[in-house]
């Protein structure tokens, strides 16, 4: 099989997602009611090297596809030439936001913050969805900024891991969520909050799937070309993921296995 997370496995699934009959959305415009048919919204959480998003960016912009960047507020993601130029390639830009966790709990400069920084990424695009960033080793869930404000009083219409769960009574059986966290595809023993459901697998280890094993990118193209029945995925990416590097593809494999041992650490904590 070939080497998987690289540039060419990611160029595969997306032809392949296209040969199957999908179409591509960005969040943004799901929240605005024009996905039709049957589609993807594809999204990007940019959490370190912002060069690989935009390297995605141009992959996608040659292919006809646009999709959804959430940037943190950290050097790493916080780039602002890459952020204009994946902007100018005509992709959604979005505010992924880590605030109750940065200010430990404390509520009211975490909306201080947020607002603060959601002016910020305007400048660059007009901001109208954010996506939560999963804090995974923080005990605070930045979600629950939420509890005690509305997102849409600053003019956000959508927030991919409150909207989807809100949307209509039976939507999550409609919708296949994908997310190459842990560095695969079926990484929900060391996922803490990048879910669309908020109980996790543990709360509820009776749930069954009606997918087959999709383990690597090639498990889920070869999945795509049987043409599944389902009509609406939404696939989360990591650029920093995808390399065709081979020095630093090893590297993400390496710091990637130890963040997962420290996830699956957590998760025994927190469902014990």
């Amino acid at each position: 099989m070939p080497i998987d997370f690289t540039l060419s496995a990611y160029s595969q699934l997306l032809l392949t997602i296209k040969q199957s009959g999908y179409s591509f959305y960005t969040f943004e415009e799901w929240c605005d009611g024009k996905a039709r048919g049957r589609y993807v919204i594809l999204r990007h959480d940019v959490d370190l090297k912002a060069g690989n998003s935009l390297t995605f960016a141009q992959i996608e912009s040659k292919m006809g596809i646009r999709s959804t960047y959430y940037f943190r507020v950290i050097q790493q993601s916080n780039q602002p030439e890459i952020i204009k130029k994946i902007a100018g390639l005509g992709h959604e830009i979005g505010y992924h936001y880590e605030d109750l966790s940065l200010f430990q709990g404390v509520e009211v400069k975490a909306i201080e913050h947020f607002k603060i920084q959601l002016e910020y990424f305007r400048q660059y695009y007009p901001v109208r969805t954010i996506c939560m960033h999963g804090s995974p080793t923080s005990k605070w869930d930045n979600r629950d900024l939420w509890k005690s404000h509305n997102y849409r009083d600053f003019g956000i219409i959508g927030e991919p891991y409150l909207d989807f769960l809100n949307s209509k009574p039976n939507f999550e059986s409609e919708i296949e969520y994908f997310t190459d966290t842990a560095r695969m595809w079926d990484g929900a023993i060391y996922n803490l909050r990048d879910k669309l459901s908020l109980k996790s697998e543990l709360d509820n280890p009776k749930k069954t799937s009606i997918l087959p094993v999709i383990h690597s990118t090639y498990d889920f193209i070869n999945w795509l070309r049987m043409k599944p029945n389902l009509n609406v995925l939404m696939i989360t990416t990591h650029p920093q993921r995808w390399t065709n590097n081979y020095r630093e593809w090893i590297l993400e494999l390496l710091n990637q296995n130890f963040k997962n041992i420290i996830k699956r650490y957590v998760l025994r904590r927190k469902f014990k």
